[in-house]
């Protein structure tokens, strides 16, 4: 089946790729200045240029570039889907915490392991890989 149809209920979209880079057509985020106030008349010198782009956080951006709350976790299920080497193991789980891949459930052996967390760690905007809840065996 693979970890991004189980995990996510999803097939991979068209473009779909591991790599958080931005793509061409995926516009970012304006930041908005706030207007000032009488009350906070110093803020206004401090407010962004209202023409300043934010970009999306590397552990926030989807398969094919939008915005994802899951992006890393998506992008990472992909990575493992993509390698010949991880086969879909049903009682791992892969989840997030803004830039750190939680990994969860049981893997038959601390090899796959090693190779899941070193896939993992190679995904854009990955972090750290937490595996305190995974047990081998």
């Amino acid at each position: 089946m693979g970890f991004l149809k189980r995990i996510f209920k999803q097939d991979k979209p068209a473009g779909a790729s591991v790599t958080a880079g931005r793509r061409p057509g995926v516009k970012k985020a304006k930041a908005t200045a706030p207007k000032p106030t009488a009350a906070a008349p110093a803020a206004a010198n401090n407010a962004p240029d209202a023409a300043a782009e934010d970009e999306i956080p590397l552990c926030k951006i989807g398969l094919t570039g939008e915005f994802d709350e899951s992006g890393l976790a998506k992008r990472v299920t992909l990575a493992f889907d993509e390698d010949s080497q991880l086969d879909d193991i049903e009682t791992l789980w892969v989840a997030q915490l803004s830039s750190k891949v939680v990994l969860k459930g049981k893997v038959p052996s601390q090899a796959i392991l090693d190779k899941m967390v070193a896939v993992a760690k190679g995904v854009e905007g990955a972090t750290a890989v937490d595996t305190s809840q995974v047990e081998v065996g």
